[in-house]
């Protein structure tokens, strides 16, 4: 494994900025719904970005890999890719 970072597709840093873009929006709207357990508008909103969540990372995960170790992302092929670099944190 080198040190250097590898250098990745364009479209591999938007995925990444959607994904932390969409991952702030529904933590801001968790910690909403905390306090608006009944808001219908909210809970809307909070539905329709765990979807977009889910949508990207199967995008993201198609075309470059897994996002996580445990479980959650699923087998690419019969190679385990977790192992290759760049990990999502090293770009």
């Amino acid at each position: 494994m080198s040190d250097r970072p590898k250098t990745m597709p364009k479209a591999y840093y938007q995925y990444l900025q959607e994904l932390q873009a969409v991952d702030f929006v529904l933590c801001e709207l968790t910690l909403y719904l905390d306090t608006h357990p009944d808001d219908q508008q909210a809970l809307a909103q909070f539905g329709q970005y765990q979807k977009r969540k889910h949508n990207l990372m199967a995008q993201f995960e198609s075309a470059f890999g897994p996002l996580h170790e445990f479980g959650v992302s699923p087998i690419s092929g019969n190679t385990w890719t977790w192992s290759q670099t760049p990990w999502p944190w090293q770009v």
